[in-house]
């Protein structure tokens, strides 16, 4: 954990900007995968990480805006606990290491809400995720589960995106050791990347790394020859020469602060010519779009800057023809890049996206565009210094997509679809990295992960 001091400062800016009541956080519970005793490995909420610290289950914490009390809520372990998981922190000492002073077990807390309740006072309290927290607080707060929706705090959902938008120091050192295990990681898969071996062998090796290193993924990695499916949960297939691998992953710190990172990767250790073509296109859009940032500039800019770099290298293989800023503009570029640019990184890898993506991407000035490509887009509004944000352009070739649009004569004035064709079967290359948003420009976060046709080509081939 961080030193109780860092914690108690987050609370009282939080508690600064509500106007008053009561803020609810009510921390996960574990995850049964088939009965009670078989759980998920356990991840605290991440709101609930970042103001309170405490990364165990069955614990909820209360901010009494009136009164400037803080309460930690959980119980003691019992004997026959103790029987089974062996001694335990007691409560005021878990309270203790994140500055709490005031601990009540449990069973206190519903007549703890429902007295605020009672006297008119508001219950704030952010949107859960997981079925488990929906039922858990509709009981804590007498509210059928349907519509507890309803209730969830706007104005808290603001104030925590903005505190949390904002990174400190020791939350991008925290990134950064995630990205030194993330580094361990994908060097790794380059290496092991060979004709004949199985997707999940990597995706095996990568997994057996971070475990060594006490952490885990930050979330489920892509490891495919199809990367042309841009969220590939699939590990079954065996490569072979000529194709390339999309790496998409990341460890999580020992805080639980996240990293992500994609690789692509030439089975066989060298890229084919058509690869190499596309390739170079791809880290162009994104070393381009990484020199673009800079405080004030909102990140639709940059990702448009970065689809008009890709539909520019396309033209010059011929699969794309005219005016790449037209094209951009009627989305031609979609065909081969159908996502957005990037995301906000911190305790989640799309950091605060259980929040709502409108809030944590858009402002009320900046709404989403409903355009097929840009919907996907999930941060545009402007950048401010200390985001961490992700910049992973790509180019992805999806046959089904391509049939269609090329049925529907959709952007023909941009797209040379008998080119297009000879590429349908490509597959697909992402490159993405880390990116701190510093007061006069941006870094790559983390020690440099090769990058470069040659850098990757060595190890690949090593």
């Amino acid at each position: 954990m961080f030193p109780p001091e860092i914690y108690r400062q987050r609370r009282d800016r939080l508690r600064r900007q509500i106007s008053s009541g009561v803020v609810l956080f009510a921390g996960n519970e574990p995850s049964p995968i088939n009965y009670a005793d078989n759980c998920y490995p356990f991840r605290q909420d991440s709101s609930f990480l970042y103001y309170f610290g405490l990364d165990e289950p069955a614990l909820a914490a209360v901010i009494d805006v009136d009164e400037g009390a803080e309460y930690l809520f959980g119980d003691d372990a019992t004997v026959d606990d103790v029987i089974w998981t062996g001694p335990q922190t007691p409560l005021c000492e878990k309270a203790h290491q994140v500055g709490i002073t005031q601990t009540a077990p449990s069973s206190d807390l519903p007549s703890f809400l429902k007295k605020a309740s009672d006297h008119d006072r508001p219950i704030h309290f952010l949107p859960p995720c997981r079925d488990d927290q929906i039922l858990k607080i509709s009981r804590l707060l007498n509210v059928p589960p349907q519509t507890l929706g309803e209730r969830v705090s706007e104005s808290l959902i603001r104030t925590v995106v903005a505190q949390r938008s904002v990174k400190t120091p020791e939350e991008i050192e925290q990134i950064e050791l995630a990205l030194s295990i993330t580094y361990q990681m994908q060097t790794a898969a380059m290496k092991m990347t060979r004709p004949g071996a199985i997707e999940r062998e990597i995706a095996g090796a990568m997994a057996g790394i971070a475990i060594a290193l006490g952490v885990r993924f930050a979330f489920e990695p892509i490891f495919s020859i199809h990367g042309e499916t841009l969220h590939n949960p699939f590990h079954n297939n065996v490569m072979k020469a000529g194709d390339v691998a999309v790496n998409d992953s990341g460890a999580e710190s020992p805080l639980r602060y996240a990293s992500d990172v994609t690789r692509t990767i030439p089975v066989g250790g060298r890229f084919t010519q058509n690869q190499r073509e596309i390739y170079s296109i791809v880290l162009d859009a994104q070393e381009s779009a990484i020199a673009a940032i800079r405080p004030g500039v909102e990140f639709r800019d940059i990702h448009r800057l970065a689809c008009v770099r890709l539909v520019a290298g396309l033209k010059e293989l011929g699969l794309t023809k005219g005016d790449p800023d037209e094209a951009v503009e009627a989305g031609a570029h979609t065909l081969f890049f159908q996502c957005g640019l990037g995301h906000m990184m911190g305790l989640d890898v799309h950091d605060m996206q259980g929040l709502g993506e409108d809030y944590v991407g858009y402002t009320e000035a900046i709404h989403r565009n409903p355009a097929f490509g840009w919907n996907s887009l999930r941060l545009a509004k402007a950048v401010e210094a200390d985001y961490v944000v992700t910049v992973e352009p790509g180019i992805y070739l999806i046959p089904t997509l391509i049939d269609r649009w090329k049925a529907e004569r959709k952007c023909e004035a941009f797209i040379d679809y008998d080119k297009v064709e000879a590429y349908r079967d490509f597959g697909g290359v992402r490159i993405e990295d880390d990116i701190l948003v510093t007061d006069t420009g941006a870094r790559v976060l983390g020690p440099p992960i090769p990058k470069t046709i040659a850098e990757v080509e060595t190890l690949a081939s090593a």
